[in-house]
């Protein structure tokens, strides 16, 4: 059965263009663009229409940086792929590329098979997968080239958490080599938690015991120096690097001195270290708990400098490092001790309203707004065209997005499956007003029309600025 929508009167707004045209939908991908009221789109006919005077069409979000169901410091993150996409639907993204863990002494093979039987059949809207690569060895290396012909094309090491997720220069170095030779992207969590461990264990024996200490320890320098450090390995190996959730000025600069020297470094940040600093773990009365996370908040003189990273392609990609865990029962298990907090923040609901606010409050541009959510992590994770634009050929993933409507983020209202918001009471202009998923209504005019299953495992193509 051939079904076709058509989406009228809207401002088509993608990473290069903006145009008022009606867009037809067949079978689940993107048929025709056409200016609206021109005899072309007149000729658009269609079992559902869809009437967008007055509000923005875009792309569905890609959000290449989320955390569902991740075992965490004793605990799992809150969302499950069944509420984790959901919510993201809510908040206008239709795509996640999540994180399968490898855990040390097991293969990659085992901590994607988890993964997959976590989602299949569970999620509201497409997702892929990143790996979590824990145990750098000679049988992990094979691997990844398996893996990429899977479909999963990235995979991502940490210079934090020892003992747990972390590698050392070594394993790193080994596993930039091997992505050199099969076209893989490796993801760096960059900063140094061999001396972070040591600055833990010193605040803590002065009774240095408060959600803030987090932000002290995790200093701004040994993410700066583990960046460096990263790009230097991925320079010896002849490798692409992705830096994952950059929240510092000086790592930014470390990001731009690289790419000014022409190597294939890429940068992401996220929402919370755009709006969100040290004063919110500062917080009294142990509130600080909720926003622990790494990379950690830091002072707010440290915005400005991402801001401009993303608009002078510094930073390329604004992601949210999605791994909720309630207040109540998993942040309070750091209670008289920060570094037993669970870290992670929610966000997968709020990121594209927060970056439309973004764009209303001047720092981006509007088709920056589309790039830096949808079009550059669709092509950073070969997702693109088929993700992250609309376009003949395209995937029918469109938001229909009301730039005028106005509300208030709280945890009373927002959809994530965790007991307070990171931006509780905070005011932005723009919200979803429905969403379509492969052509298929999952968000309709402010109700949920989707169900879990819908969304499908998408296999990438490796990294589309290198190809």
């Amino acid at each position: 059965m051939s079904t076709r929508t058509v989406i009228r009167g809207g401002l088509v707004i993608t990473a290069s263009d903006e145009i008022h045209a009606d867009v037809l939908i067949e079978d689940g991908r993107i048929a025709a663009l056409a200016a609206s009221s021109t005899p072309a789109a007149q000729t658009f006919t269609a079992d559902r229409v869809i009437d967008a005077t007055g509000k923005y069409v875009i792309p569905g979000g890609v959000d290449a940086h989320t955390h569902m169901e991740l075992p965490f410091g004793g605990t799992f993150a809150s969302d499950t792929f069944e509420t984790g996409t959901r919510a993201a639907a809510w908040g206008g993204t239709t795509t996640i590329v999540d994180f399968a863990v490898q855990s040390v002494g097991h293969t990659l093979r085992e901590g994607l098979d988890t993964w997959h039987a976590k989602a299949e059949g569970n999620c509201a809207i497409d997702y892929g997968f990143h790996m979590i690569v824990s145990d750098v060895n000679h049988e992990t290396l094979k691997e990844m080239d398996m893996l990429i012909e899977e479909g999963v094309s990235s995979f991502k090491q940490f210079m934090a958490y020892p003992g747990v997720f972390y590698s050392d220069d070594g394993q790193i170095l080994r596993a930039m080599q091997r992505s050199a030779e099969n076209g893989g992207l490796i993801m760096m969590h960059a900063e140094n938690g061999i001396a972070i461990d040591v600055l833990v264990e010193q605040a803590l024996a002065r009774g240095e015991t408060d959600p803030r200490y987090h932000g002290e320890v995790r200093k701004a320098l040994l993410e700066a120096e583990a960046t460096h450090r990263a790009i230097k390995l991925a320079q010896v190996a002849g490798a692409p690097l992705y830096v994952v959730h950059v929240s510092a000025t000086e790592a930014v600069a470390e990001l731009a001195r690289a790419r000014d020297e022409g190597l294939n470094v890429f940068g992401e940040t996220c929402p919370q270290y755009l709006f969100l600093s040290t004063d919110n773990l500062a917080e009294p009365e142990f509130e600080g708990a909720k926003y622990v996370c790494s990379t950690p908040l830091r002072p707010k003189e440290h915005q400005a400098a991402l801001w401009r990273g993303l608009r002078t392609n510094d930073l390329q990609v604004v992601s949210t490092d999605h791994c909720p865990f309630c207040f109540v029962g998993q942040k309070e298990l750091g209670r008289g001790d920060f570094s037993k907090i669970p870290n992670g923040l929610p966000g997968v609901e709020n990121r594209m309203d927060l970056l439309h606010q973004a764009v209303l409050d001047g720092h981006i541009s509007r088709r920056r707004w589309i790039e830096i959510a949808c079009a550059t992590p669709a092509r950073m994770f070969g997702l693109y065209p088929k993700k992250g634009t609309i376009a003949p050929g395209a995937d029918a993933d469109v938001v229909i997005y009301d730039p005028h409507a106005e509300q208030i983020i709280s945890a009373d209202t927002h959809h994530m499956n965790v007991d307070y918001s990171a931006y509780e009471g905070r005011h932005v202009t723009g919200r979803v007003e429905t969403v379509l998923s492969r052509g298929v209504p999952v968000i309709t005019e402010r109700e949920y029309t989707g169900h879990a299953g819908h969304g499908v495992f998408t296999p990438r193509s490796t990294c589309q600025y290198l190809n």
